[in-house]
């Protein structure tokens, strides 16, 4: 046996060597030599708690018409997945007074985990609906934008595209670092994908499907102020609802800033949501 598994591992070196090209065979080793720090895959009947953190409206942002709230109306497990649900619900008052019409959801890891450099990926399914804001990112433990933020997908409703962004002191905001992904017509951004950032001390690289379609690098961002991605992060899924992003891009301003009727419609009818198969972080 031993004699076996000796001779299948050279037989897989020599392939590796005689098939692979060079950036590859970094690859299929880094691959190897990776252990993972942190998955889910959702597969129980609720949240892991252990792993997440849901939260509540306290501080609100970028305009956006939603309240965050705890409920399994709005984050649930079905079929194996997360799924995290917008709702409308016109008059809701948060416990600080704040007035919304639609209540969601937001997930983090603060405090329960937070990694500095390796890959964080999850594969993601999405709604259409213009001025729908999902997002799935990294933050810095503390002050903004000084410990940075980094944004493997944000989509706000155009389904042919999604974007990645990165911000940190001197580049935040109208950010000079996001990119987009145009999508083929019948593989959309409704459709499956794999959104990954490989974060090292140098770079963020995004890869979506496992191609790059963005790189930001030390030397870039030092044009415009400190790299702000030398300290760890942890993991934010969420979806918003119209706001400051998704306004720019489809100019509503009724009924709602950045969500038309016909969107308030998809979520009143339950068709409003963003999928996560699995997130998972590795490092090597």
């Amino acid at each position: 046996m031993k004699f076996l598994i000796t001779t299948l591992f050279f037989i897989i070196s020599f392939l590796i060597s005689s098939h692979l090209s060079a950036q590859n065979k970094t690859a299929v080793i880094e691959k190897v030599n990776s252990r993972v720090v942190f998955f889910d895959d959702f597969s129980g009947n609720k949240l892991d708690r252990s792993k997440w953190n849901v939260e509540i409206t306290g501080n609100h942002f970028n305009d956006e018409l939603q309240a965050y709230v705890d409920s399994s109306l709005t984050c649930y497990i079905e079929n194996n997945s997360l799924v995290l649900e917008p709702k409308y619900a016109p008059g809701f008052v948060t416990k600080d007074g704040q007035k919304f019409d639609f209540i969601s959801a937001r997930l983090n890891t603060k405090s329960k985990f937070d990694f500095k450099y390796g890959t964080a990926e999850a594969r993601i399914k999405l709604s259409d609906g213009e001025g729908l804001w999902p997002a799935w990112w990294l933050l810095g433990n503390n002050v903004w934008p000084e410990t940075g933020e980094i944004d493997i997908m944000e989509y706000v409703g155009e389904k042919d595209w999604v974007s990645a962004a990165v911000h940190g002191k001197g580049y935040f905001g109208e950010t000079p670092f996001v990119n987009r992904q145009y999508f083929d017509k019948n593989n959309d951004a409704t459709q499956w994908h794999t959104y990954a950032v490989d974060w090292t001390p140098e770079s963020l690289v995004f890869k979506y499907d496992g191609v790059v379609m963005f790189r930001v690098t030390k030397t870039m961002t030092n044009h415009y102020g400190q790299w702000s991605f030398d300290t760890n992060k942890h993991l934010i899924l969420n979806f918003a609802l119209g706001g400051a992003y998704p306004v720019k891009i489809n100019g509503v301003k009724k009924p709602y800033f950045g969500l038309p009727a016909s969107t308030v419609e998809l979520i009143k009818n339950g068709k409003a949501k963003m999928y996560i198969d699995w997130v998972k972080v590795t490092q090597h």
